[in-house]
């Protein structure tokens, strides 16, 4: 235990969170537009469309909260 492992530590949540973020903001944007599309082309009454609102749910939480907020707990661990 010393600083050798906490440099490991750091750079590792920083790499992996760094992923995780830009991974749930795009799939939340994806999930998102999903929905959108599934309302042009008007089947939010078939399974595709059930599927779009699931997807909707997960797709919001994830841009919105998720990713950003991985985004600042990299800047707290960078100083």
């Amino acid at each position: 235990v010393g600083p050798r492992m906490l440099m490991g530590l750091l750079a590792g949540c920083i790499g992996s969170a760094a992923m995780m973020a830009v991974m749930m903001g795009n799939a939340g944007g994806a999930w998102d537009n999903s929905k959108k599309l599934c309302e042009k082309l008007k089947i939010k009454k078939t399974d595709q469309g059930k599927a779009c609102v699931v997807g909707d749910t997960v797709g919001d939480p994830f841009k919105d909260t998720s990713g950003p907020s991985l985004d600042i707990l990299l800047k707290l661990m960078a100083m």
